[in-house]
């Protein structure tokens, strides 16, 4: 039995119909080994990793791998969007209000839409709902906000 080998960056790309570029390799992996990234912190990883690139030029990427569904745009009220590379399940984001962390929680059920709670990861959830903002300790409640799970590859950047 062989073990399966993870595609490269650069291969799901190409998979995706997508044009190489360094700037796109460096882009997917820095969302990747990141946590619900902003595009500024994006840039900057991109930038440690093949030097000069402009903002604009990492939004334009972001919505590209975002509509192509190699990343999805996380957006929570008040706050700018952020991107992850954890596509193609059903998972939910916990935000607390008050310091921004975002961590990732999977459905109770596993299948889209997700009508049941979720194990809250020793966050504080006050509003129940398929998409749910919460305060995370040490950072005590109430600070919940809405957050919408917008996997919308039209989405502005």
């Amino acid at each position: 039995m062989t073990a399966s080998r993870l595609p490269t960056a650069a291969e799901e790309l190409r998979g995706a119909g997508l044009r190489v570029t360094a700037a796109r390799v460096a882009l997917l992996d820095t969302v990747r080994r990141g946590d619900h990234l902003e595009a500024e912190a994006i840039a900057r990883g991109v930038r440690e990793r093949i030097g000069h690139v402009s903002v604009q030029a990492v939004y334009e990427a972001l919505h590209a791998l975002t509509k192509a569904g190699l990343l999805r745009r996380i957006e929570s009220a008040g706050s700018p969007a952020r991107y992850e590379g954890r596509v193609g399940d059903n998972h939910h984001h916990l935000v607390c209000r008050s310091c921004g962390l975002v961590a990732d929680a999977d459905c109770a059920l596993g299948d889209a839409p997700c009508p049941t709670a979720f194990d809250g990861h020793g966050f504080v959830i006050d509003e129940p709902r398929s998409s749910t903002g919460a305060c995370a300790p040490p950072v005590p409640p109430p600070a919940v906000t809405e957050l919408r799970d917008t996997f919308s590859p039209e989405g502005s950047p």
